[in-house]
């Protein structure tokens, strides 16, 4: 029986995607940097402080982290705040869940306060028990912690919560951490469809007429 579920937000919840593949990049440049290949594959998988952390390692970035943050989330908050939308049957989805007395929580990379703006924008935060980002857990998706301490908070195991991604390294690590994956298409993820099936227990098109029942 599904006692609790674990949300991403950008690509899951959100159509939001776009806008952090294409922001790195663009701060990048305002430095005078290059952005090098595989650049938005390696920081999809970062929180924030980590971003911070391999733009000033690798790339040169002399800004202390606290900056690049601040500087980074200007590029995206007006998105954030005003314009990205729940992606089709989120909102409905989450309704059935919460009505059934599953527990809901929100994982995400992104920083607390334009998440927190995004969701409440567009009518859900209010459905989640709580929401915790990668800096909080203290580590990016590329290692469990996330939905490990998001089960300790839930009150749940791993048998009885789905997990529910839309980017590779993400559905691989929970998948690998013993996790229930469910995985949602977005189409910044879709050159890596064959590995996201390879490791989903349930693979989904959309949210559109999601029966909660299949879980």
């Amino acid at each position: 029986m599904l006692r609790a579920a674990i949300f991403d937000m950008d690509g899951t919840l959100l159509d939001s995607m776009h806008v952090w593949n294409t922001v790195g990049e663009d701060y990048l440049r305002t430095k005078g940097k290059v952005p090098p290949d595989g650049f938005v594959e390696r920081v999809r998988a970062l929180g924030m402080r980590e971003t911070a952390d391999y733009l000033r390692s690798e790339l040169g970035v002399e800004d202390p982290p606290e900056q690049i943050i601040r500087e980074i989330l200007q590029f995206v908050n007006e998105q954030y705040l005003h314009v990205l939308p729940l992606k089709p049957g989120v909102k409905e989805f989450l309704q059935k869940l919460h009505g059934m007395g599953v527990r809901l929580c929100v994982a995400t990379a992104s920083d607390r306060s334009v998440a927190e703006a995004a969701l409440a924008r567009t009518g859900v935060l209010g459905l989640f028990d709580f929401l915790m980002t990668c800096d909080e857990a203290g580590s990016g998706k590329q290692q469990p912690l996330i939905f490990e301490r998001a089960i300790e908070r839930l009150g749940s195991s791993k048998m009885d919560t789905v997990v529910f991604e839309d980017a590779a390294h993400a559905v691989q690590t929970a998948a690998q951490a013993g996790f229930r994956v469910a995985a949602i298409y977005d189409e910044s993820a879709a050159a890596e469809q064959e590995q996201i099936r390879s490791f989903s227990e349930v693979y989904l098109e959309s949210f559109i007429g999601l029966d909660p029942e299949i879980f």
